[in-house]
């Protein structure tokens, strides 16, 4: 069974300049079992425009955002983005080097993506409802 690539046509996403500082950082700075997801995040940092941390627009996820998205099977959920020290699954704190993490960054809701699964699926996202809250200082 031949899967479709998560690549192609990407929506726009806007991301803060110190977010997109410290997660170059972060991702330059991965262990080799994130390579992958670094090197996706290092990807959409690259094509990310890059706004003043004050400049970010209403509704856009970034780190601290609450977030709703739909699956494509119709499922949907509520997750907080951040930082990797703050991942924590039972409060659906997903940190932004997993794949789910890398997908929802900069994005806006009415916004979809695909993105490569860890279980090598391609799957995708709609993003419903963000809302951007204080950002924390855990990496």
């Amino acid at each position: 069974m031949e899967m479709t690539p998560a690549h192609g046509i990407k929506p726009p996403i806007i991301v803060r300049q110190t977010e997109h500082s410290r997660l170059t950082s972060l991702a330059l700075a991965a262990p080799g079992r994130d390579l992958d997801v670094a090197d996706e995040l290092l990807a959409e940092l690259e094509r990310a425009s890059v706004v003043e941390d004050d400049s970010l627009p209403t509704g856009v996820v970034g780190i601290g955002s609450i977030v709703t998205y739909k699956t494509e099977n119709g499922q949907t959920r509520t997750v907080t983005l951040c930082y990797p020290g703050e991942a924590d699954i039972e409060r659906s704190m997903v940190s932004v080097m997993t794949p789910i993490g890398v997908a929802l960054l900069g994005l806006s809701p009415g916004q979809s993506i695909n993105w490569n699964g860890r279980d090598g699926h391609v799957h995708k996202l709609t993003v419903t409802f963000a809302e951007c809250l204080a950002v924390s200082g855990a990496a």
